[in-house]
């Protein structure tokens, strides 16, 4: 984990960026002209070009190592189940509720990695949750979509899989590179979203340039974001990092009312600013102790 106050800072720094990075993704999806599953799958075979010329630049790729297999097939039924998600409901919701990992990571992180939380940590994770279901359970943010409650059932059951993906990449990174998983774990997962999406039949290739600047777009996304979250993972606890990231929802919501007039009431503002109050607690609470002076 970090050490020095600059290196926290550049772990942070970086987990936020990557967090607003994926915030965007639930945009992209909307606009690959494809099928959720399909648009899963463009996303990792657009970004494997890139992890393998970085793999290169960084020492190599090495063979397969079995805790990126595991986060590849995590992370296949991550996108499945949250593309699913947006299909079927807001993309605020959607986003939100596949985010709410943090008490599952957090309770995984201290019964198996030994990261044992704060209580003022406990009480930051229940502020971002509590903000992160007002958003998501007032009208103003979820009555949106074809099928809400399949998409919002579905969206709930992708943070089981983020809670998976996390918590695998977090022990990973004790021993390996950020761009090493990332690659083998897209490889793994990329051919898992094809099968599904054939399975499910859906509409494989965009139908147009602007659904191929999606899906390109979508690669792009899942190299600076999701590489820059499994670099950060390295650098925090996982616990943290888990709450770091409900920001992502935050952009998510912004970008819905912006760009699909998806509006955001009272109260759903009430909740994105009490999930980025805990995501600043959680931050201060989990900071490391000074050493007292003699």
């Amino acid at each position: 984990m970090t050490d020095t106050p600059e290196d926290r800072g550049k772990a942070l720094a970086m987990l936020l960026l990557g967090a607003c990075v994926i915030g965007v993704g639930p945009v992209l999806v909307r606009l690959s002209e494809t099928g959720p599953a399909a648009a899963g799958f463009w996303r990792l075979v657009f970004a494997l070009p890139l992890l393998a010329l970085m793999g290169q630049t960084t020492g190599g790729l090495g063979k397969p190592p079995g805790a990126a297999v595991l986060a590849g097939v995590a992370f296949a039924l991550d996108l499945g189940f949250w593309h699913y998600g947006i299909a079927n409901t807001s993309v605020a919701k959607a986003t939100v509720l596949s985010n709410l990992t943090p008490v599952l990571v957090t309770a995984f992180a201290w019964i198996f990695l030994k990261q044992r939380p704060r209580r003022l940590f406990l009480l930051a994770v229940a502020f971002a949750v509590a903000g992160a279901w007002t958003m998501a359970l007032t009208k103003g943010a979820g009555s949106i979509g074809v099928n809400p409650p399949l998409g919002d059932a579905l969206s709930a059951a992708t943070a089981i899989w983020y809670s998976l993906y996390f918590l695998v990449v977090s022990s990973a990174r004790q021993t390996m590179s950020a761009t090493r998983i990332m690659f083998w774990s897209t490889l793994v997962g990329a051919p898992l979203m094809l099968v599904a999406a054939l399975a499910l039949g859906e509409q494989i290739l965009p139908t147009g340039l602007g659904g191929w600047a999606a899906c390109a777009g979508l690669g792009l996304m899942h190299v600076a974001g999701q590489g820059s979250i499994a670099w950060a993972l390295g650098r925090l606890p996982a616990a943290t990092a888990s709450v770091v990231v409900l920001v992502q929802p935050v952009v998510a919501a912004l970008l819905g009312w912006l760009l699909f007039n998806e509006l955001l009431g009272t109260w759903p503002a009430v909740g994105a600013a009490v999930a980025l109050g805990g995501v600043v607690l959680a931050q201060w609470a989990s900071r490391p102790i000074a050493a007292k002076l003699a």
